[in-house]
């Protein structure tokens, strides 16, 4: 199946690049492009991207509130945010994992990297690495959201022991094959309770599931390993 990509930057340049390197690929292709924040909410409305690259600095609305505006829309939920930054420590960078966002690169990226990046989002999986998670939470996402973008559920407390545990791992940036041999797993069974997990959360995808982990207190910065 092809993946339907969905470009949002105010830079021609660079959408141009990233549209003949995600055409050249065959499980790949570029649906749309989009010059504003506002012009991706509108795209992503009438395409309904499997992945939409968003950048964070652009005119008339910012990446931040562009994909709060997507992943508020119900029948967008199956489209997931890419986000794209110049500074991957950015307080914005948080602030779009708390609206939805799956996970973020820099404008560096290698060619390879944002193909597979693109791929991994699109099949529901988050973007974030252990070091990344680490520093992101201790700047940001343990402290309390007082933007809105994400409201914590009471549902935290009908998470299973299992699922909390699981739950726990993926917050610290653990893989399912780690917490599959942590826990003496298979990954299947990691899989379902993570999939379990978010649908009791009302998780997005796995990126959001990891922001609520700590801003519910499910997990505390200074545990994490």
């Amino acid at each position: 199946m092809t993946i339907r990509v969905l470009l949002a930057d105010d830079q021609a340049l660079l959408r141009a690049t990233f549209r003949i390197l995600i055409d050249s690929v065959g499980d790949l292709t570029v649906v749309a492009e989009a010059v504003d924040g506002q012009e991706a909410v509108d795209l992503t409305a009438e395409h309904r991207p499997d992945v939409v690259v968003m950048d964070i600095r652009m005119p008339n609305l910012d990446g931040v509130a562009a994909t709060a505006a997507i992943c508020s829309r119900p029948e967008l939920a199956d489209t997931h945010i890419l986000i794209l930054t110049t500074f991957e420590n950015d307080e914005n960078v948080a602030k779009a994992l708390r609206a939805g966002a799956s996970g973020f690169l820099g404008k560096g990226v290698r060619p390879e990297e944002l193909l597979s990046s693109i791929r991994t989002v699109a099949a529901g999986d988050s973007l974030l690495s252990p070091a990344a998670t680490r520093a992101l939470v201790t700047r940001f996402l343990a402290t309390p959201d007082t933007d809105g973008f994400l409201a914590l559920p009471d549902a935290v407390k009908a998470l299973t022991d299992r699922e909390r545990e699981v739950t726990a791992l993926a917050a610290y940036g653990r893989s399912n094959a780690e917490i599959a041999e942590r826990l003496v797993l298979s990954p299947l069974t990691v899989r379902s309770h993570i999939q379990r997990a978010m649908t009791k959360l009302n998780a997005r995808d796995r990126a959001q599931l990891v922001v609520i982990a700590y801003q519910s207190g499910l997990v505390k910065p200074h545990t994490a390993s």
